[in-house]
């Protein structure tokens, strides 16, 4: 009686197990999904603002343009058609609202009824002119020539340089600042947490009295508990003007303070889990290797390292996906600029922290929404891409050991 218990028991637990498991993977999987659906759809899409198109002087060789000339056009950064594959002509730019500048209000109608002669005539007037201007103000008797704008690509998006979706007349959107500041920032956090956090496991399992152990123990594990947005205030408070003082910086948001910030944080994960994976090693191989007439520290790089790779390596992907993955902390101490990064010591921007500090304000279903949305699927792939090149590492230094 007391078997067929145990036995039935047993299968309700493993049923237990076996459905939470799969609900847990449906989600996942149905996340991911959702992630994609929410965001593919951006690409093909023509940037320019609904209901608006780009109109230039019939007589100009220019046909097509992409998103960055547009805004650089529309700044001012560029004034003559030369630089964009045009004749040596000045850049003029026309928005609706510059209508009166060239027409009364009796001209162009009570109920604007005359606007779209008042345009034509306008933009055939001009042979520099580069008009951006409403669909339903465009008659059939319109002598201008349309500007094509270049849809939004895969390739354009991740190599564009320019980061504005919300610009207008034309969205720029361009990921490769927020990628490269993400890769920054995450590499010197994970270049400046591994040694020290590697460094601190070896002396907690090997070295430390236990009495020590057991009170740095807790103590590291419980600095994992901390809220990301604590660290972000000692960030801003100590880390930041220590930076802008010691490298006479006019601001100290930085990459820098970012990189410190993002390796405290994922020191506790590192440590913990380093720690754990140093002291599963065999008292066995320790007891040989010092029987063959190697020291401790010896033993320590040339045996217990070696065997426990595996335990260290998943620390460090769990340090890294901290670190890639960190919003608020990051948020507050890199400077938030979207600019390709060049040194340490300049404000950068990181795909946690646009998404952050963007989703709120981005339309549900536009543009914006939906590139905020690619851009999690970037970071998913990263993250998916680390996990793996960490996960074949160690299982060929498991091949290697054995």
């Amino acid at each position: 009686m007391k078997k067929n218990i145990s036995y039935i028991f047993n299968r309700i637990i493993t049923a237990l197990l076996y459905i939470s498991g799969s609900i847990t993977s449906i989600v996942v999987i149905l996340i991911v999904i959702f992630l994609f659906s929410e965001g593919v759809g951006m690409f093909g899409k023509n940037p320019t603002e609904e209901g608006f198109i780009m109109a230039v002087n019939k007589t100009n060789k220019v046909s097509h343009l992409d998103a960055e000339q547009v805004k650089l056009l529309f700044d001012g950064e560029i004034t003559n058609w030369q630089k964009v594959g045009g004749i040596n002509d000045s850049v003029i730019l026309f928005r609706m609202d510059n209508i009166t500048d060239y027409f009364t209000e009796e001209q162009i109608g009570e109920n604007f009824e005359n606007l779209p002669t008042c345009l034509s005539k306008v933009v055939d007037s001009i042979p520099g002119i580069i008009a951006f201007v409403g669909k339903k103000y465009i008659d059939k008797n319109f002598v201008g020539k349309e500007l094509k704008i270049e849809n939004i690509n895969i390739g354009g998006f991740l190599m564009g340089k320019l980061w504005f979706p919300t610009a207008q007349p034309v969205a720029v959107m361009g990921a490769l600042p927020l990628l490269l500041g993400t890769l920054w920032v995450s590499f010197f956090a994970i270049l400046f947490a591994l040694p020290l956090g590697l460094a601190t496991a070896i002396y907690m399992a090997e070295v430390a009295h236990p009495t020590v152990r057991n009170i740095l123990k807790p103590v590291i594990e419980l600095l994992a508990g901390i809220p990301s947005v604590v660290y972000g205030f000692f960030g801003l408070v100590v880390i930041v003007p220590f930076i802008q003082n010691t490298f006479n910086l006019p601001v100290g948001e930085t990459a820098f303070a970012g990189s410190i910030i993002l390796g405290i944080m994922a020191l506790p994960t590192i440590i913990t889990i380093s720690e754990d994976a140093i002291r599963t090693t065999p008292r066995s191989m320790k007891e040989a290797s010092l029987a063959l007439g190697a020291n401790h520290w010896q033993t320590i790089f040339r045996v217990i390292i070696p065997y426990s790779s595996s335990g260290i390596t998943a620390g460090a992907i769990l340090g890294i996906g901290r670190a890639i993955g960190e919003t608020m902390a990051v948020l507050m101490v890199t400077g938030n600029a979207a600019v390709i990064p060049n040194t340490l010591l300049e404000p950068v921007r990181t795909i946690p922290a646009t998404i952050a500090a963007e989703l709120g304000e981005a339309s549900q279903g536009g543009l914006h929404y939906q590139s905020l949305f690619i851009l999690g699927c970037v970071l998913f792939i990263i993250t998916m891409i680390v996990n793996l090149a960490v996960e074949f590492i160690s299982r060929r230094n498991k091949r290697v050991a054995s």
